[in-house]
């Protein structure tokens, strides 16, 4: 009597989460686009948390210019002309806040418990949110700039390096969201997330150049002014959208995205695992 073996499947009796993964090529990147779906229909069914996204920019632009234009440039136009990209990097910068609110609260109703009975990469959920930010951060630059045109802002460089600058503001605020997910998955509530990040940002944003020069600062300030990540953020975006010149304020802020990753990303990745 012959006795014939059949061979199992490699994958057979291997956790069902297993099989799946090995599977699919790519599962963090994969899952992390699934993860950024749901947050982009999350935001579509809830314009309403978009207010600080398209009703900031424009508040801000109205009420400084208005009100601070002539005291500060002699006229309003010469004025808004320097004004829009400060207060685009400004209201970007304040737009990463949200994203530490809203997975704190989702932290609170056990959202991320269930995202880790799934068979998916643990920093999946995180790198979903934060691509699904993106959106958010094109919103502003977007409602900035038609807002500017309205009141008499001319870009005075070509499409392409408009483009770059909006992106270059893109990005950093990107990167800057990561020290928001970082609080969110440190602090208890979603309101101390909120406030630990507007003193995290508001001296970023009035201890910089963005609504008056740097030489009309007071010399001991000046010195904070210079490093801040936001004042090299503006000057770029400067340089781009009105033909100043730029130096070498564009790789700085580079660096400072690279930086800011380098350091938040693994501290909120790391303080997400001791949470869930």
């Amino acid at each position: 009597m012959t006795t014939t073996t059949l061979d199992r499947p490699a994958t057979q009796g291997a956790p069902r989460g297993a099989a799946i993964r090995q599977s699919r090529p790519f599962p963090l990147v994969r899952h992390s686009a699934a993860l950024t779906k749901r947050s982009l229909i999350k935001t579509w069914r809830t314009p309403e948390a978009l207010i600080d996204v398209t009703l900031q920019p424009i508040i801000f632009l109205a009420i400084f210019v208005t009100i601070f234009g002539n005291a500060v440039a002699g006229s309003t136009g010469s004025y808004l002309q320097f004004l829009l990209p400060g207060i685009l990097a400004q209201t970007i910068a304040q737009g990463a806040i949200a994203i530490g609110v809203n997975l704190n609260t989702d932290l609170s109703k056990g959202i991320f418990d269930r995202f880790k009975s799934l068979p998916i990469p643990r920093s999946a959920p995180l790198l979903g949110a934060v691509l699904g930010d993106v959106v958010r951060y094109v919103i502003v630059a977007v409602v900035t700039i038609l807002t500017g045109y309205a009141m008499g802002f001319r870009i005075e460089t070509s499409p392409l390096e408009a483009v770059a600058g909006c992106l270059l503001a893109v990005l950093f605020a990107v990167c800057l969201s990561w020290v928001s997910v970082w609080v969110g998955m440190l602090v208890r509530t979603s309101g101390a997330v909120q406030g630990v990040m507007f003193l995290i940002v508001m001296p970023l944003s009035f201890g910089s150049n963005v609504f008056v020069r740097t030489d009309d600062l007071p010399g001991w300030m000046r010195g904070f002014v210079n490093v801040n990540p936001l004042t090299h953020l503006v000057d770029s975006m400067r340089g781009l959208f009105l033909g100043t010149p730029v130096g070498s304020h564009v790789w700085w802020t580079l660096a400072w995205c690279v930086g800011l990753v380098a350091v938040f990303m693994p501290l909120a990745l790391r303080a997400y695992r001791r949470k869930v």
